[in-house]
């Protein structure tokens, strides 16, 4: 065993790793399953919608000069010609004097230009039969008992949309709304950045399937959720297919460099996320593996926790070494194998974490050359460090509101200091 010969700062790690990055293919997905994805071109829309003028609300249908003057004390009479209903027009023209019942989001007749509310309408007819429901049948004549202006209760074609707008932008993360907006404009499917495929690799002797209640010297998979969660969360599609033993063949199987056979097309890992085994034990069998086979680029990072992580490729992959400690392991994978998964889906390379200020309750201390990430909790803008330095320590997370950055530059901050808290929600 050996220590490490040196340790990169975080800034050179990203830059090797931002120079790897590219956005994956495009692909078309099928507006039910769009939502979350990212967007590889613009969205245009070639059709006006509405594509056509209709009623905003349930009514008449008439020509508004006919109801001037109109009020309960003067009931100006109109003759009900017909019923114009959604998806079923009123194929004649209104003339003055008329009326044709109208539903909510009906065509409006020709020759109509505004629409007479039901309430203010006396829809009894000669026989005082009311006729207040689409099925009933429509008396000859109703009486106007308020005037309504031009245009009124109108929506026009092209007032959501309009012929050659441009709708969303490529980059967008879609929302439900805005694949709702693409269905309203006759598409059937997104063309949409491919997701990544991450294959996880975890390994320990000592793990038991995520689960299973830890017992004698072996202790539960807790990497594995994590990473899988957080894998999805960056838009990834994940491959978890098991635990792998700390033993060279079966390290390098879960690597895909002694497949007996090419993997599927379509199923071949654009990442690989190994988790354990990335230090420099005897056991750390990952970073040599990586290295003989294809480029172990960094190992070693000034950073705490995380500071045995590595990064490297094997043939077209990118391939992370995360420390087995979980807090190292979730550590390293924001700083570095998010921030690959999202630039490849698309996205950005940015932290999903929302920052908000406050002021430190006590100090934080780092030594110069160092980047720490440190652990904290929050109340009412006040920034309390959690007690706790164990790479090991998981539940200080779940403990933990956020955590605050302390870069390499600086000696850390003093108790009063106002600093940035990235929420961990």
């Amino acid at each position: 065993m050996q220590g490490f010969t040196r340790r990169h700062t975080v800034q050179e790690a990203l830059s090797w790793l931002d120079a790897q990055l590219r956005t994956l293919d495009a692909e078309d997905v099928p507006l039910r399953e769009a939502a979350g994805r990212v967007l590889a071109s613009l969205v245009t829309s070639d059709i006006d919608v509405p594509g056509f003028d209709r009623a905003t609300m349930d009514g008449y249908a008439v020509v508004a000069d006919s109801t001037e003057g109109a009020t309960p004390y003067n009931r100006v009479p109109l003759a009900v010609v017909g019923d114009a209903m959604p998806g079923a027009p009123f194929t004649r023209t209104v003339a003055r004097g008329q009326a044709v019942r109208i539903m909510t989001g009906a065509p409006m007749p020709s020759g109509s230009n505004a629409v007479l509310p039901a309430e203010s309408v006396d829809t009894n007819d000669r026989r005082g039969e009311s006729f207040d429901s689409p099925s009933s049948e429509a008396p000859a004549t109703i009486a106007a008992i308020a005037e309504v202006s031009p245009q009124k209760n109108v929506g026009h074609r092209g007032e959501d949309i309009v012929r050659g707008t441009t709708l969303l932008e490529a980059g967008r993360v879609l929302r439900p709304q805005d694949v709702g907006v693409m269905s309203s404009i006759g598409l059937a499917m997104a063309r949409a950045i491919r997701r990544p495929r991450v294959r996880l690799v975890i390994t320990g002797n000592e793990l038991l399937p995520a689960g299973t209640p830890p017992h004698d010297y072996q202790i539960a998979d807790a990497n594995g959720p994590m990473l899988a969660a957080l894998v999805e969360r960056d838009g990834g599609v994940v491959d978890f297919p098991d635990l792998v033993r700390d033993e060279p063949q079966a390290l390098l199987e879960a690597l895909g460099v002694t497949a007996q056979s090419p993997e599927p097309t379509g199923q071949s890992p654009d990442i690989i996320i190994v988790s354990g085994g990335s230090s420099v034990g005897i056991e750390d069998l990952a970073p040599m593996l990586v290295a003989k086979h294809g480029e172990l680029a960094v190992h070693g990072i000034a950073m705490r926790p995380s500071s045995p992580t590595g990064m490297g490729t094997l043939g077209p992959r990118l391939v992370f070494l995360l420390p087995g400690n979980p807090v190292s392991a979730l550590c390293a994978y924001d700083f570095f194998a998010g921030r690959a998964i999202r630039a490849l889906g698309g996205r950005s390379t940015q932290w999903p974490y929302r920052a908000v200020r406050g002021t430190l309750t006590r100090k934080i201390s780092s030594p110069i050359g160092r980047l720490d990430y440190a652990r904290v909790r929050l109340d009412s803008g006040r920034v309390e460090p959690l007690s706790v330095a164990g790479a090991s320590l998981l539940s200080s997370t779940t403990r933990a509101d956020g955590f605050v950055i302390v870069d390499q530059d600086s000696e850390g901050y003093a108790a009063g200091s106002d600093v940035e808290v990235w929420l961990y929600a």
